[in-house]
């Protein structure tokens, strides 16, 4: 039986979900995500159908009026986080990273020894201590919470299946990775030009290779790289702020004003580094990205190009009577609507002089 990712989306299929959005008196323009199948990552196999069901579901999508299509090209796993209930001021709670965590999880977990060289020894120390006192619904938590993805997401896998997909990528290295994906760029992006859609590819999340697999989009240079390997306004970003921002070196402002016109589509969240890699998603308004410079420069944008580019308000923290329940991590109600509602307040000012 196919995958869910090696057939095209059907129309049928998109057509229900966009009257479901216009009967809430909604307009729908942006997908996300279109999931880009494994072996189109790893570089295996006969692709060629797996390119042509690629493109037919761009078709389908633009058929129904979508003009705007985010992806990702992570291997294996998508954003990916370590604790989903860290609590927070008066009662609620975020998502983090834990760089301590995550190394305990590779090398004590998932036994990869090789994986103490990718971590810092303060990291390496904090994790090994953390699993020795671990108890099993500890580690069983740490392993869901590594699982939870994105909302959509085709796979969850427990340790022996994890183990399995990781194999199939022994021996890609950076470099196999991005011919794999300068591929996939040329079979698709002539589509999206032709059909006049946006495909827009979301940073990695965390920016860094993560369980011994590389990672293509994290920093500024890496997004240079795409943009000129298929230098087309179809061929765009998805500026996610917080996956971006996760990554010491990256100035989301110069980010911003660089790639401003191939910006399709943006997320808008924070957070907060720590040394050792950790971060935590912070308030839209707390943490180290400068939110509000970043939106100056998107709407410097709109003005010069004349365009909209589409955001969102993107995670948010658990609060009031979202503690408790069950949604996708990040995708609460209440923390959602306040970070809207300050962004939108931003840009409100902005736009006011």
């Amino acid at each position: 039986m196919l995958s869910p990712m090696a057939r095209p989306g059907g129309q049928d299929l998109i057509a229900a979900r966009k009257v479901e959005i216009q009967a809430a008196g909604l307009t729908w323009d942006v997908v996300e995500s279109l999931p880009v199948h494994e072996d189109i990552k790893r570089g295996s196999g006969d692709l060629a159908p797996l390119f042509a069901a690629y493109r037919q579901s761009l078709a389908n999508l633009v058929a129904e009026g979508i003009i705007t299509v985010c992806y990702n090209f992570m291997p294996v796993l998508d954003w990916t986080r370590t604790d989903l209930n860290v609590p927070g001021r008066g009662g609620g709670t975020r998502l983090r990273f834990s760089a301590a965590r995550m190394a305990a999880f590779e090398i004590c977990m998932l036994d990869r020894p090789e994986a103490e060289d990718t971590y810092p020894p303060e990291a390496i120390d904090a994790g090994k201590r953390w699993f020795a006192r671990a108890s099993d619904e500890d580690r069983a938590a740490l392993l869901y919470a590594i699982m939870s993805g994105l909302p959509g997401a085709v796979s969850r896998y427990d340790l022996e299946g994890l183990h399995g997909v990781i194999a199939s990528y022994d021996g890609l290295g950076h470099d196999d990775l991005r011919a794999n994906y300068a591929r996939f760029l040329a079979e698709v992006v002539p589509t999206a030009t032709d059909l006049s859609l946006k495909l827009c590819v979301h940073p990695d999340d965390p920016p860094r290779d993560i369980l011994g697999l590389p990672r293509i989009v994290s920093t500024r240079s890496d997004l240079e790289w795409i943009l000129k390997t298929v230098d087309a306004p179809a061929n765009g970003l998805t500026l996610c702020t917080g996956s971006l921002g996760a990554h010491p070196d990256n100035d989301l402002v110069a980010i911003t004003a660089a790639f401003a016109d191939r910006i399709h589509f943006v997320h808008l969240r924070n957070v907060a580094k720590s040394a050792d890699g950790s971060f935590d998603e912070s308030a839209h308004l707390d943490g180290d990205v400068d939110l509000v410079a970043v939106i100056a420069e998107l709407l410097r944008a709109e003005r010069r190009t004349g365009t909209d580019i589409p955001f969102r308000a993107d995670h948010g923290h658990a609060l009031f009577s979202d503690v408790g329940k069950s949604y996708q991590p990040g995708y609460s109600l209440f923390g959602r609507v306040r970070g809207l509602a300050e962004l939108r307040g931003i840009v409100a000012a902005l736009s006011s002089g």
